[in-house]
């Protein structure tokens, strides 16, 4: 009885432990595509979620949908809500872009809170009435989860000198203008 117990408990363990290799980039587009864009962005952030609302749509219909470019959502949390989503965004992910979605599509749903606890709280509400199925004290108490949302950042600010978001990064250079979609278009038309 006593080595069933045990097998049990370190199956139950490796389930709920989430590995290094396990966490997948969220990437949309072709991952082959001769045009790479990355976004740098904190979920807590009205300007990143204005960028998903605003200028993202166009971007994918236009550019990743068809094969030209790709993206690659970068974290950088500007306070802890933010950080405690980008774990869960990269929870049990498989590379899709549907939490980042939701999380901006409806920000103001779940970003309200005076505390941290009062802020996970909002969050884990939000994510269960969205039908998105996360073990979210798993999620945001994973080490290697937040390694990888902390390297992100971390590569942000030394790599690129990220110090505000969204910034978007294409094919390793700054993208310096205003962030908008005409701008954006006439960056990427000029790499085509």
């Amino acid at each position: 009885m006593k080595k069933i117990l045990i097998f049990i408990v370190i199956f139950f363990s490796s389930i709920s432990n989430i590995n290094a290799d396990d966490i997948k980039r969220i990437v949309v587009g072709n991952k082959n595509a001769k045009i790479t864009i990355i976004a740098f962005e904190s979920l807590t952030c009205s300007h990143c979620a204005n960028f998903h609302k605003d200028v993202y749509p166009e971007l994918k219909k236009e550019y990743l949908d068809t094969g030209l470019a790709k993206i690659e959502f970068r974290h950088f949390p500007l306070d802890i809500a933010a950080f405690n989503a980008s774990k869960v965004s990269q929870c049990k992910n498989d590379g899709d872009s549907k939490i980042l979605n939701i999380l901006y599509a409806k920000q103001q749903k779940w970003i309200k809170g005076n505390s941290v606890e009062e802020a996970n709280k909002n969050l884990q509400k939000f994510l269960t009435n969205e039908g998105i199925d996360v073990d979210f004290e798993t999620c945001i108490n994973n080490k290697e989860i937040e390694d990888f949302v902390l390297n992100d950042r971390i590569d942000g600010v030394k790599n690129f000198k990220v110090n505000a978001t969204p910034t978007i990064i294409i094919n390793n250079e700054k993208f310096e203008k205003s962030l908008n979609y005409k701008n954006l278009k006439k960056a990427l038309e000029k790499l085509i």
